[in-house]
């Protein structure tokens, strides 16, 4: 048996254990991966009041998972910056996808995410329509996240629409490196949306202008900017900007304030 073992390739070595391993576990329950697919909390609309500690019930090893100390190329993670952290906000060493969005200092500090924030799931009998259906681009792949909800911090910097004369790295001078320079009283009804904490936002923001940067540019997943909502603000011109005669004027109803995101 020993002999036998030896002569298996790693591979397989690894799926016999893991196979004798699942016969005579302990802890085994009827709840497989499949069923847990479906259960309710995975749809609407279950998961529109669900809280976190429901998700990572299962899902632990979201916030629990760490960077590599090196990647596969031996390339160490504390020798490097990551994209992200050449913002000023950014503070510590690299951290998780998750994490940076939950659980990190400036998630803390300026955020109020959810996991139903951004995964809202769908009914696992309607994954995709084939052929594919551009009428129907409401509906996410199980529960992917819709990628309209990372462009709303992670577009680009429509730097020509608010009259830079270049992109805000290269205006940034020119208006002392201070967004609420001119935004004191332009947009002065902002970020008033429940996976946000304005307050803090805009408190920041007067410390260190990477604060309004890094959401509006400076972490630019996309080519395109996000087209926020035009809340109205005191003094707001009565004139609609041709670019913004489509915008809406209130947030995604479940996004707004008013409503509950996720059970506290």
């Amino acid at each position: 048996m020993t002999l036998g073992i030896r002569l298996l390739s790693p591979l397989l070595l690894s799926m016999v254990l893991m196979a004798i391993g699942q016969v005579f576990a302990s802890d085994i329950t009827d709840k497989d991966y499949d069923r847990a697919s479906w259960h309710t909390i995975h749809n609407k609309p279950a998961i529109d009041n669900a809280d976190d500690e429901q998700c990572l019930s299962c899902h632990q090893e979201i916030v629990s998972r760490k960077v590599l100390f090196e990647s596969p190329a031996g390339v160490k993670a504390s020798e490097v910056l990551a994209w992200y952290q050449t913002l000023t906000t950014y503070e510590g060493q690299q951290d998780t996808f998750h994490r940076r969005h939950l659980v990190t200092p400036l998630a803390q500090e300026l955020m109020d995410l959810k996991c139903n924030t951004c995964h809202q799931g769908n009914d696992l009998r309607e994954e995709a329509t084939i052929p594919p259906d551009h009428s129907k681009q409401d509906k996410t792949l199980r529960k992917s996240v819709n990628p309209d909800v990372c462009l709303m911090c992670h577009g680009a910097n429509p730097y020509k629409l608010m009259g830079l004369p270049k992109p805000w790295p290269e205006s940034r001078a020119l208006f002392q490196n201070d967004c609420l320079l001119c935004h004191i009283n332009i947009r002065t009804n902002r970020h008033q949306v429940n996976f946000l904490k304005a307050n803090a936002i805009e408190k920041a923001a007067k410390k260190d202008p990477d604060i309004c940067y890094g959401c509006h540019g400076g972490r630019q997943w996309y080519r395109i900017p996000y087209p926020y909502p035009r809340h109205a603000w005191k003094g707001m011109s009565s004139t609609t900007p041709e670019w913004a005669k489509d915008r809406p004027t209130e947030s995604e109803p479940r996004f707004r304030i008013e409503n509950q995101q996720a059970a506290k």
